[in-house]
């Protein structure tokens, strides 16, 4: 992936996040609009269980969820997992937040995050175990970069972090100031 570029692609501050029903974890569908309808989103992309520095991330994530929550945003954690990943994904980070399968990689392809992985990855990743077809439901081998977006009731970009390097993740302290820096819904 040429580093050089990618993110001028990407959704920036004062642009329409794409809207989107999504499967969660559980199993139900969960639209945008009815999160937004109740207060700014924290929208996270992860690659998956697999990766540890996701991981890493979303206990960061829960531990700060009461913050976000008293702030009065819903936290939605992204992954192009699909089957039960999502769930497994949840439960072992002791999550109370929705995780949501971006099938396919939609929501994330339309906010501009989203790669293919050189081949030479994808066949280290096979070698230890991971295929995208168990995990992904497809053969496409795209996944998003680490990216955090904060979305507000106008469904439009707040704030945002995005890097190609996938072991640099948002601090959750500069999420939860991100947040404080939002007008006061009405």
């Amino acid at each position: 992936m040429n580093r050089t570029g990618f993110l001028q692609h990407s959704l920036a501050e004062g642009e329409m996040f794409p809207d989107f029903i999504l499967p969660s974890a559980e199993g139900k569908l969960v639209a945008l609009a009815d999160v937004l309808a109740r207060g700014p989103a924290v929208i996270s992309f992860f690659r998956g269980e697999w990766c540890p520095f996701c991981r890493l991330m979303l206990d960061a994530l829960s531990d700060s969820l009461p913050e976000i929550e008293a702030s009065g945003a819903s936290l939605l954690a992204l992954t192009p997992e699909t089957g039960g990943l999502p769930l497994v994904m949840k439960e072992r980070h002791q999550a109370r937040f929705e995780v949501l399968s971006d099938v396919d990689c939609g929501v994330g392809l339309n906010a501009g995050v989203i790669f293919r992985l050189p081949r030479l990855y994808r066949a280290r990743l096979e070698k230890a175990g991971l295929h995208a077809r168990e995990r992904h439901g497809n053969d496409t081998w795209f996944l998003p970069v680490p990216a955090t977006y904060i979305v507000g009731t106008d469904g439009l970009v707040a704030w945002r972090f995005a890097d190609v390097d996938f072991v640099r993740r948002p601090e959750p302290a500069d999420i939860l100031a991100a947040l404080r820096r939002l007008p006061a819904q009405d």
